[in-house]
């Protein structure tokens, strides 16, 4: 478009006393006289009607410069709450509040959260079990394959493979322990079943104490408890035996007639299969001790 110009600025008598074009724009005003400028080419369907920027009003007022539109920052309305000035950044930090992004939750998080923690359903209770801290333990309880006719399972049930009493979270991993060992044996089995204890090599800063293990026997559904066909204990000690005999007033006349006492490996393999039951290291070594013994 071409900006209007007073008349006789530019006459065509005048020519020949046109001054050299600037090489710089000289925004200062010192040069009183006006000059043609082109216009960009806009995909803009501009007028000059009152109150636009091309009007005659605003073109002829000397405060005025050049608007190139395609400069000019239009924010949508998707940025209407976006703060696009400039902070000083020591703001933040001299009143102690930092702005933090919450970290977004991922499918691997949620995989790993979903292994660390097992939820599970207990006397019509669901629990939930802290898998990470008992993981050193979680041999404790193992399947040792099936004797008889069906799914008769063998249970084997490892002392030695408890934690020590000395740990400051001790009752809190054995609470855990005490779930995971419930919800396993429930899933093990189907039919009937029976426990193999193995008692030896196991101090007794591991053995677990007698509140444990009764409430072990009471949270034991009661098809568990009918379906136990037999529990048998493997090199079982003065204090194995002290606490079943202190724990056979809270215990059925029906449970107690199912505990059997075995004193060797060999004598335990008369019993039962032991193709697929796991002996410990250290079981194997007490026992092969107690064979010398006169």
């Amino acid at each position: 478009m071409d900006v209007p110009f007073e008349e006789g600025v530019l006459s065509p008598s005048a020519a020949d006393m046109r001054p050299e074009p600037p090489n710089t724009l000289d925004l200062n005003g010192s040069h009183p006289q006006r000059i043609k400028l082109t216009a960009p080419n806009i995909n803009l369907s501009l007028d000059q009607s009152e109150g636009s920027i091309l009007s005659d009003d605003n073109l002829d007022s000397p405060d005025e410069i050049d608007i190139n539109v395609d400069d000019l920052d239009t924010p949508d309305e998707a940025d209407s709450f976006e703060y696009t000035g400039h902070e000083d950044p020591t703001t933040n930090r001299s009143s102690g509040q930092e702005s933090e992004s919450i970290p977004e939750y991922t499918a691997e998080e949620e995989r790993e959260d979903n292994r660390l923690w097992r939820t599970v359903v207990i006397g019509e209770q669901e629990q939930r079990i802290d898998m990470k801290v008992i993981e050193p333990y979680r041999r404790v309880i193992s399947h040792g394959g099936y004797y008889g006719d069906g799914l008769n399972a063998i249970i084997v049930f490892a002392a030695c493979f408890l934690p020590d009493s000395s740990r400051a979270d001790y009752h809190y991993v054995m609470e855990n322990l005490f779930l995971y060992v419930i919800s396993t044996l429930e899933l093990m089995v189907a039919e009937d079943y029976m426990i193999v204890y193995l008692n030896g090599a196991t101090p007794r800063r591991k053995m677990p104490g007698l509140g444990w293990m009764k409430k072990c026997y009471q949270m034991i559904d009661r098809r568990l408890r009918k379906n136990l066909k037999s529990f048998i204990i493997v090199h079982p000690s003065w204090f194995i035996r002290t606490i079943l005999a202190v724990t056979r007033p809270f215990i059925s006349s029906k449970f107690s007639s199912k505990i059997k006492y075995v004193t060797s490996l060999s004598e335990l393999s008369g019993l039962i299969p032991m193709d697929c039951i796991h002996i410990p290291e250290s079981i194997i070594n007490i026992d092969l001790k107690l064979k010398e013994k006169p």
